[in-house]
């Protein structure tokens, strides 16, 4: 019986291993992110720039993690992030990575714009708070090309 618990401990470890090895380190970058809506809106309001609103679980989330690695930590987004208010709403499954208040505020927004609770999910809005556009999911092929176009299309609208 000791052996059955030894092996599938060891198996646990080296599945976590293997997934920190995969998915990397945590990597910084130059982007601002709000975390309050509010707060999003006035900088919308004063700038004339769209919200662009990542719904994530940045600690659980496999595809979360891919697309911030991938997608949001590229050099082509920092340039493009320039046109845009960007909010990040974490729901993470660790308590230290959020406050609790952030954590409800959280949940509110994703009630309101993420009725379908999809990690991850990029919503459009405008200085209002109006809805413009969504854009879900991240596949393990790992192409960002319809991600591009999706903030793309908000640039080039402008």
């Amino acid at each position: 019986m000791k052996r059955v618990i030894l092996l599938v401990a060891l198996l646990f470890a080296f599945q976590a291993f293997s997934q920190e090895d995969y998915y990397g380190e945590e990597e910084e970058s130059n982007l601002e992110w709000y975390t309050d809506l509010e707060e999003a809106k006035a900088e919308s309001m004063r700038t004339k720039k769209t919200i662009l609103m990542y719904f994530t679980g940045s600690d659980w989330c496999a595809p979360c993690k891919l697309l911030k690695k991938d997608f949001f930590s590229s050099e082509e987004f920092e340039k493009k992030s320039t046109n845009f208010v960007l909010v990040k709403v974490d729901m993470p499954r660790r308590l230290d990575i959020i406050t609790p208040e952030q954590k409800e505020k959280n949940k509110i927004l994703i009630e309101k714009y993420n009725k379908e609770g999809s990690f991850p999910n990029i919503v459009a809005l405008n200085e209002n708070l109006n809805v413009l556009g969504e854009l879900s999911g991240y596949t393990f092929l790992r192409e960002t090309d319809r991600h591009f176009e999706f903030v793309n299309a908000f640039i080039n609208s402008k």
